[in-house]
């Protein structure tokens, strides 16, 4: 772990505690979006989807059927984004409070 040293002259301790406040937060905020943006953007293979939902692989292969999910192929394998999954889950529950 690498220290360093700084010192500051003339500044008031509440501007201090203001800056540092800043920049605190402004690293937080960007902490949060990477995070977030890094879990959503996984994908996911069919059994992981059918066991992330508690369906069958049955019920996805109908999804896809019926434009419900939108599957990715790559090579011999299907995989969906897990931000698709969550963004069709939200729009179920929003359509059925209507």
């Amino acid at each position: 772990m690498i220290t360093k040293t700084i010192q500051i002259t003339e500044v008031k301790v509440d501007e201090l505690a203001d800056k540092v406040a800043d920049k605190l937060l402004f690293k937080i905020e960007d902490y949060l979006k990477e995070l977030s943006k890094s879990k959503n953007d996984e994908l996911l293979t069919r059994q992981e989807v059918a066991d992330y939902l508690r369906i069958s692989l049955v019920t996805i292969h109908s999804w896809n059927k019926h434009g419900i999910l939108n599957p990715i192929r790559m090579g011999n394998r299907i995989l969906y984004k897990k931000q698709d999954i969550l963004d069709v889950l939200e729009e179920q529950s929003i359509n059925k409070k209507r």
